[in-house]
């Protein structure tokens, strides 16, 4: 069964500017496109459609930092027929805009993110609070918040970071479910990586947070996996240069077209 999703994995990083849909996803991996989307959600948390969306933005997201391909280039790179859709999307996943983030990447500017500040306006009461764990020593600030979904992308309902491992507060976060995600790059390196340049993330989720007590959890930072979305959000302080006065704290199947509702939802009190 892994191996069916490391291979749809494989087809999806490979061919992300193709016009792919389920089908051809299944059939290139040789089981049917049920059991596909069944055991994919699995591994990686996210349906194919949502996984392919991903890769394309962060591939999107790549061709911004490292080339000087135009935005209209870049978005029929990664398969959009459409500038302004991509361009919507990309904003809506990233934080910024394409031009901006080609900026912010290559250090012209700075990105704050206000802790806590919520999302839409959606300011609560709740409040999760824990302890963040990892086998390796910070090399940039340890992001943690609180977003709607399993890909670390869009504005948070909650955010913060801080300089070591450790306990961690996320308040006035509204009521609902949410997941939590962090991130860091590791100061230590790691086979065939430099020091500081290794990803470490977490997530845990769906959680569903109450007004009337606290969330109590345990996130432990790990290195990314091959069956793990591109991060989307654009981190300030670990991708893109951070506001120092702030306290706040990276590849065509519709990637909209399977929307999935886990009913998961675990209690608070719990660890990754």
């Amino acid at each position: 069964m892994e191996q069916v999703v490391e291979r749809a994995v494989r087809i999806i990083r490979e061919r992300y500017a193709e016009p792919l849909s389920l089908d051809d996803v299944a059939r290139a991996v040789l089981v049917s496109k049920f059991h596909l989307l069944r055991v994919f959600d699995q591994f990686t948390g996210v349906t194919p459609g949502r996984f392919l969306g991903a890769v394309r933005m962060g591939e999107a997201k790549r061709l911004l930092q490292f080339s000087d391909l135009g935005v209209a280039t870049i978005s029929a790179e990664v398969g959009y027929s459409s500038t302004g859709t991509f361009t919507r999307r990309f904003s809506e996943s990233v934080g910024v805009t394409p031009t901006r983030y080609r900026e912010l990447s290559r250090g012209r500017g700075a990105l704050a993110v206000a802790p806590s500040a919520g999302r839409r306006g959606r300011v609560g009461r709740c409040r999760v609070r824990g302890i963040v764990r990892a086998d390796a020593e910070p090399g940039s600030p340890v992001c943690i918040g609180a977003f709607d979904g399993p890909i670390l992308q869009g504005q948070p309902f909650g955010w913060t970071t801080t300089d070591r491992l450790g306990p961690f507060s996320l308040p006035r976060l509204p009521p609902g479910v949410c997941y939590l995600h962090a991130t860091m790059r590791a100061a230590t390196g790691m086979p065939g990586r430099p020091p500081g340049t290794a990803l470490f993330t977490a997530l845990l989720g769906p959680l569903r947070l109450d007004p009337f007590a606290d969330c109590e959890v345990e996130l432990v930072l790990r290195p990314r996996t091959w069956s793990q979305p591109p991060i989307l959000f654009a981190l300030p302080g670990i991708e893109v240069p951070a506001q120092t006065e702030s306290p706040a704290l990276s590849p065509a199947m519709d990637s909209s077209a399977i929307e999935e509702k886990t009913g998961r939802e675990p209690a608070c009190n719990t660890h990754l």
